[in-house]
């Protein structure tokens, strides 16, 4: 097996710079095989045992994280004025460079993919990959009887874009409805549900290609991708 520098390896994990890894090393906070690293200069194979504070290094090449954004962020890596979902990142994960798959706005809440994955992400919201995407919504007043046709028949929104044909599932009562769409124009959801007469006062997304939002994330909570997740996601786009 190939060998790789200790520095190189946390390094390249996101966790830490080269020379951020050479202090942590002197502090006996980096193990290999359960042994504490001596040099920062040590090398070790793939299938070595790496920690860091006694938590596992990942020597995975992309990190696929799923979010339970809350509402009051905005999908941005960065942002002078308005909190941004990498706020909501951990230390280490802080210093991964993941960014949104895709975005929600800032009022709206529930599933986000964050990655460092740019081709993965490139296909999930390409329009030619036909993404189907779920959102549980409320509405103001009760969508009317032909709403389920015009979103079927692709709902025209206030700029004249004709969008591709979607589901809508109102409840009884018509105040709320599941929705399926599989393009992600601006606030399309909202716009939709505006050419239905009517108006979004709860947004939530629970489903992107065939991965369900966690119901045991809290808002403003995130864990890795599971493999089967990761599977689904790439065999959906390959």
């Amino acid at each position: 097996m190939p060998l790789s520098r200790i520095d190189k390896i946390i390094s390249s994990a996101g966790l830490a710079s080269r020379s951020e890894v050479k202090k942590l090393v002197r502090e006996g906070r980096v193990t290999a095989d359960g042994r504490t690293v001596a040099s920062a200069d040590m090398k070790f194979d793939d299938g070595a045992d790496i920690r860091l504070d006694g938590v596992k290094v990942s020597r995975e090449k992309h990190v696929y994280m799923m979010m339970n954004k809350p509402a009051g962020y905005i999908c941005a890596t960065e942002d002078k004025r308005t909190p941004t979902v990498t706020d909501l990142l951990g230390g280490r994960d802080a210093a991964r460079g993941l960014f949104s798959v895709g975005r929600l706005d800032k009022d709206s809440v529930g599933m986000l993919l964050l990655t460092d994955d740019g081709a993965l992400c490139h296909r999930i919201i390409s329009p030619k990959s036909r993404t189907v995407k779920e959102y549980f919504i409320r509405v103001s007043r009760p969508f009317g009887a032909d709403a389920a046709a015009l979103f079927a028949e692709g709902a025209v929104l206030d700029d004249g874009y004709k969008c591709l044909p979607a589901e809508l599932e109102p409840a009884p009562d018509g105040l709320s409805a599941v929705v399926r769409i599989s393009e992600g124009k601006y606030r399309q959801v909202r716009r939709m549900a505006a050419a239905a007469g009517t108006e979004v006062t709860y947004l939530k997304r629970v489903s992107i290609g065939g991965v369900r939002l966690d119901p045991a994330l809290k808002e403003g909570e995130y864990r890795p991708l599971t493999e089967e997740e990761l599977s689904v996601l790439k065999k959906e786009h390959p």
